[in-house]
């Protein structure tokens, strides 16, 4: 086992560079696509004990039947198929390999969920019940006002820096998924709170740091600190929703597409590679208004 297990470790360095460096994929991704394979390789390695390039297709179904009888949901299969498709396609295309084990293999079919959402009264509700007498609220109430108006991922928010900042033009600046930028316009609220917080932020954090959001030692905010002080706003709002940073930002691309936003222009505000993921909430509307429509019958 120890001379495949060395094969497998040097599949994954290079397949690690490749998903990094050549695929430009984030670091989130990177990470979940490391653990996958690395699920995969075990469980290989225990039962069949061969490199990666003697994979065959009946060991990835039987992978797929191991996930099942472990009661993982079918999102968590689909992901992890994904994960070693993605391995496979690169061991392929570096001529480790002449066929694809996972070819003809699909992920199971998962149902179109439709997320869940706040209305504006309630997005309005979480903020403003933050104490803006303090700098900390100061500096809550401006991150959540950014992370509503602008659509922001968490990973977004927490990494914009203060020269991603066009205040005068109107914009912000965004690195998304795969470090593509895109620029995201920003409303005078959302401004007047960030520029307050800047002024309690002068003398913060370490000499010539240009991250935006600062934590309590002057370090980069992290995605936990983010969900617990969401966590905490929405317990005191009384809001009895389950919510996350991402629901502010499917609860903006909703109200962007009912205040009559195209479906193009939404794309391009939450940076989504393809229309066909903004495409739910044009669904999500619908299925609001089909939900009305059934309370109003008589």
């Amino acid at each position: 086992m120890a001379q495949n297990t060395d094969k497998w470790d040097k599949a994954m360095a290079g397949f690690h560079t490749y998903i990094r460096l050549e695929k430009h994929l984030s670091e989130n991704t990177v990470t979940a696509y490391l653990r996958d394979v690395r699920d995969f390789e075990h469980f290989v390695l225990h039962k069949y004990d061969v490199p990666p390039t003697k994979v065959e297709e009946y060991m990835v179904e039987a992978f797929l039947a191991y996930l099942y009888d472990k009661q993982r949901t079918k999102a968590s299969q689909a992901r992890e198929l994904s994960g070693v498709k993605s391995f496979y396609n690169y061991l392929l295309l570096n001529d480790k390999i002449e066929t694809l084990p996972t070819e003809f293999i699909s992920a199971p079919k998962i149902g179109r969920h439709l997320p869940d959402t706040l209305s504006v009264e309630e997005v309005e509700s979480i903020i403003c019940v933050i104490d803006p007498s303090t700098a900390k609220g100061r500096r809550d109430r401006a991150m959540l006002e950014l992370l509503y108006s602008c659509g922001l991922r968490v990973s977004e928010l927490t990494s914009l820096r203060i020269s991603d900042l066009f205040f005068g033009e109107g914009y912000i600046r965004v690195v998304g998924k795969g470090d593509k930028q895109r620029l995201v316009p920003v409303g005078r609220v959302a401004q007047e709170r960030v520029m307050v917080y800047l002024d309690d932020r002068r003398g913060r954090g370490k000499q010539g740091e240009d991250i935006l959001f600062l934590n309590n030692r002057g370090a980069r905010l992290s995605r936990v600190q983010v969900f617990n002080i969401i966590r905490e706003a929405v317990h005191l709002a009384h809001i009895d929703k389950q919510v996350s940073p991402h629901t502010f930002r499917h609860s903006f691309a909703t109200h962007l597409l009912a205040g009559g936003a195209s479906i193009r222009q939404v794309q391009e505000m939450l940076g989504h590679e393809s229309i066909v993921t903004t495409e739910i909430y044009t669904r999500l509307d619908a299925e609001r208004l089909r939900e009305t429509v059934e309370k109003l019958s008589i």
